[in-house]
């Protein structure tokens, strides 16, 4: 079909294409399956702003007259466009253990509803602008998890590159950006806070330690974060407590220790090696933490005690919203399991 604008009718551009693809494909000049010109090409063709273009196809795609397909285009809907798949890019920083059980989670929930696609940033703004620059336009549904360097440079231009997504297409995963507003969805911990109330559910024990040995390495992101909240409730409970950038060389009894970075090769090993070189035993003589759960946690030494946001709710809650078509925002529930280790 060949479209034209009026711009002497009054009436705006991006209605007069709107107006003039819809009816269209109600007539059947444009069938199911047909490939729109790309957003470059009508502009061109029409001499007019990309933009104005881009504001009329997110428009028919809204009422699933037209949908993308990644790397593609855009193309005619079918009638019962209703049941059509949605498209999804998930942004995720890296692919730990904890990411994939957060999208095993989430695939699980969207089922069949849904194509999907990865990519990882890295934590690299670089490469996440990249990412948008070649995406913007192809997806239904943006899932990011926004964890990148924390100063204040960086978390500026994070924002600024996240609030190129539209807020209904937006959801953030694991972490809400500081100063972000709008209509947007986010599944989130507070890193701030979730520790100190983690710790509460084991006041009993931890007031009979005879401290709190945290051990954070230096490439926890969120290392800092989570030390002000272990401070916080230590101060309120009298509770005894130090820091240590590697596991110290003698566990002492009575200790309680909590790793933050909570994967095997992360001091796990080496400090149970050190315990058990002492005649201590992990459990009665010293107890052990770890942030973050997953599933091996459950035979690690026993049984591995952890205090964790639940990732598995958070995949869970966030392919809900997408479902649903009601995106808001939800501060993941953060508890501790308690195992053999504590």
């Amino acid at each position: 079909m060949k479209l034209t604008t009026l711009p002497s009718s009054g009436r705006p551009l991006y209605k007069q294409i709107t107006d003039q693809i819809e009816k269209a494909v109600r007539s059947g000049e444009l069938p199911e399956g047909s490939r729109l010109p790309s957003m470059n090409e009508l502009a061109e063709e029409l001499k007019i702003s990309r933009e104005t273009v881009k504001k009329a196809y997110g428009i028919l795609r809204d009422r699933g007259i037209i949908r993308p397909r990644h790397g593609m285009g855009f193309y005619v809907n079918a009638p019962d466009a209703g049941t059509a798949p949605l498209s999804i890019l998930l942004l995720f920083d890296k692919l730990s253990i904890y990411k994939q059980v957060i999208f095993n989670s989430f695939s699980a929930e969207i089922g069949g509803r849904a194509e999907m696609t990865i990519l990882t940033h890295n934590q690299s703004l670089d490469l996440l602008h990249y990412y948008l620059d070649n995406n913007l336009d192809d997806f239904d549904y943006y899932v990011i998890t926004p964890h990148f360097p924390l100063d204040e440079a960086s978390q500026a231009q994070a924002l600024k590159l996240v609030s190129r997504i539209p807020n209904r297409k937006l959801i953030m995963l694991d972490r809400l950006i500081p100063g972000f507003t709008g209509h947007f969805g986010a599944v989130y911990q507070d890193f701030d806070n979730d520790v100190y109330y983690g710790l509460t559910e084991g006041l009993d024990k931890l007031r009979s330690s005879s401290a709190l040995k945290v051990v954070t390495l230096p490439d926890s992101l969120y290392g800092s974060h989570i030390r002000r909240g272990v401070e916080r409730f230590c101060a309120e409970y009298a509770i005894p407590v130090e820091f240590f950038s590697s596991v110290p060389d003698r566990p002492q009894k009575g200790d309680t220790f909590l790793l933050l970075n909570s994967q095997v090769d992360a001091g796990l090993v080496e400090l149970s090696r050190r315990i058990s070189a002492l005649g201590l035993k992990v459990g009665s003589d010293v107890r052990i933490i770890s942030y973050n759960e997953f599933e091996l946690n459950e035979v690690m030494l026993g049984g591995l005690t952890t205090i964790s946001t639940d990732f598995p709710e958070m995949g869970k809650i966030a392919a809900r919203m997408i479902l649903d078509h009601n995106l808001s925002k939800v501060h993941c529930p953060f508890r501790m399991t308690r195992r053999s280790t504590f």
